[in-house]
């Protein structure tokens, strides 16, 4: 099973509403994603990317998930 560009935009925006998101890959299973957010402030890198797993509520978990592969860049706006 995988996940659409547009569903995976549409989980991290319902989490980070404010946030700048990019989004990119075309196999379903393979994706890179970019999440600039204030909340990120202070936190550091592993914080911050936590974060955004959690919000996957897991789409990412083991065999059974639906995303194999996330490339992820998390910071907060400059």
């Amino acid at each position: 099973m995988a996940i659409h560009v547009d569903e995976l935009e549409a989980i991290l925006r319902a989490a980070f509403p404010d946030a700048q998101i990019a989004v990119a890959g075309d196999d379903g299973v393979h994706m890179s994603a970019m999440v600039v957010d204030e909340s990120f402030r202070g936190k550091n890198r592993v914080q911050q990317q936590r974060a955004v797993y959690a919000a996957l509520k897991g789409k990412m978990d083991g065999s059974n998930g639906e995303l194999h592969a996330l490339a992820l860049t998390t910071k907060a706006p400059e």
